[in-house]
């Protein structure tokens, strides 16, 4: 199986807004393959088609121990939120940095599933947090852009110098 490329903050190309995927077909489904292959690569538990220049509307996450409960959106909508909570988040696209973000504690989210078949999901804890995560990322949007304009400067200093380190070795 042939991993996709994960593209890091700040490429440009984080910031395009996924296009609905018209119908669901075996280039489709390879793709749901291709990305879960990458994501587990990545020790994620989520990734979006975006992260992988691929600007369509399909997510994929597990948020499961064990890495044995795959699931798949297919242009997911959020269509109820209920309560807050903050939580510290990570991304694959922006390695080795966390920060805390204010989210919906709780979702209802309506999409398609590999096979074409419409859904929906109530999501509550890490699956509610990981889910607007990658939807998020369909919209051109990153965890980052949630912090203070210092703190999001802060960040970016600390991945930089993380590159340059690695970069060095």
């Amino acid at each position: 199986m042939t991993l996709l490329t994960i593209l890091e903050f700040p490429d440009p190309r984080l910031r395009t807004v996924a296009t609905p995927i018209e119908s669901v077909n075996d280039e489709v489904r390879a793709l749901v393959e291709q990305m879960f292959a990458t994501m587990y690569d990545a020790r994620g538990i989520g990734l979006a088609a975006t992260q992988v220049d691929i600007h369509q509307r399909l997510l994929v996450m597990d948020v499961s121990e064990d890495g044995d409960e795959p699931l798949v959106f297919i242009n997911p909508e959020i269509v109820q939120r209920d309560g807050h909570k903050i939580n510290e988040e990570g991304c694959l696209s922006v390695p080795g940095q966390y920060a805390k973000v204010e989210r919906s504690a709780e979702v209802r989210v309506r999409a398609l599933n590999q096979q074409g078949e419409a859904f929906e999901m109530d999501l509550e804890g890490l699956a509610a947090v990981c889910i607007q995560h990658e939807m998020d990322h369909l919209e051109g949007k990153l965890f980052v852009d949630y912090l203070s304009p210092l703190k999001r400067e802060r960040l970016v200093k600390k991945l930089q110098k993380a590159r340059l380190s690695n970069d060095a070795e």
